[in-house]
């Protein structure tokens, strides 16, 4: 695998960081899973064009970052490897949207380059709650979550399943093109030779997840993903949860940034 595959297919840097013991790892998953997605709505929410009132929402994954433990570089390194994503999206932004938006500095800015610079702090910003999310919370716990809020459990298990063994058929790619060039094959294999590695990973899989099925059944398997401790709601929970969407909800319709900006041309006229 790539360098840029390695670190983005990291299930044991997830695990190990999602069993931290900070204050932000202790709270209920439900919370944690309310409040992202109350940030996820409200960041997207924001016009096109915004970029100052975006900026006040770093304020929250700033704040996760320091109570829970989670390394920086970490953060850093899924902003990296998903950017490419976001400049995909935003690429032709500038082409398309030519009109003048603003002046900075006697240079006319196209709305292009705006809403191309509010792509990428609406990214940065959902990608770092949804990474931090992960990394503060067991997967198995952020699955009943799910579940205790009205997702339906068929999907829940799904999604916890494919979590757990997408990145063993990652691994079991990776050995077939390993093998493939240990045999002195060329570095890119033949479009013919690559659709058969295809079928033979395809089989594999198959046949691998029989096993798997089997072997939760042997073990007693429900449907149902069972944890060693049940969820409780408490009063730090109902902290997190409320406070900060009321932090949000200020944000997105108060917005500070501009009020401060207002004030600081106005204290200077």
């Amino acid at each position: 695998m790539s360098g840029g595959d390695q670190a983005f297919l990291e299930p044991g840097l997830l695990d190990r960081l999602g069993h931290g013991d900070s204050s932000i790892h202790r709270l209920d998953p439900r919370a944690k899973l309310v409040v992202t997605f109350a940030f996820v709505l409200v960041v997207v929410s924001h016009d096109k064009y915004a970029v100052s009132a975006l900026v006040p929402f770093f304020l929250y994954p700033a704040a996760l970052l320091a109570l829970s433990g989670i390394p920086v570089g970490q953060l850093v390194r899924k902003l990296v490897v998903t950017a490419p994503f976001a400049l995909l999206v935003g690429l032709f932004n500038p082409l398309l949207d030519r009109a003048p938006l603003l002046e900075l500095a006697g240079l006319e800015i196209a709305g292009g380059w705006v809403s191309f610079l509010s792509i990428l702090l609406r990214f940065a910003l959902t990608i770092s709650a949804l990474f931090l999310l992960v990394a503060t919370t067991e997967i198995p716990a952020l699955g009943r979550a799910a579940e205790r809020l009205g997702v339906p459990r068929a999907f829940v298990v799904q999604l916890l399943m494919l979590y757990r063994y997408l990145f063993v058929l990652a691994d079991e790619a990776a050995r077939m093109a390993r093998g493939h060039r240990l045999r002195g094959a060329r570095r890119h294999p033949h479009w013919r030779v690559f659709a058969q590695m295809i079928g033979q990973l395809l089989i594999r899989a198959l046949e691998r997840a029989r096993r798997i099925h089997r072997a939760m059944l042997c073990r007693g398997f429900d449907g149902r993903i069972p944890l060693l401790a049940e969820l409780r709601f408490q009063a730090r929970d109902w902290a997190f949860l409320l406070g900060w969407i009321a932090a949000f909800a200020l944000l997105r319709f108060a917005e500070p940034a501009q009020l401060l900006g207002k004030l600081v041309l106005g204290g200077g006229a």
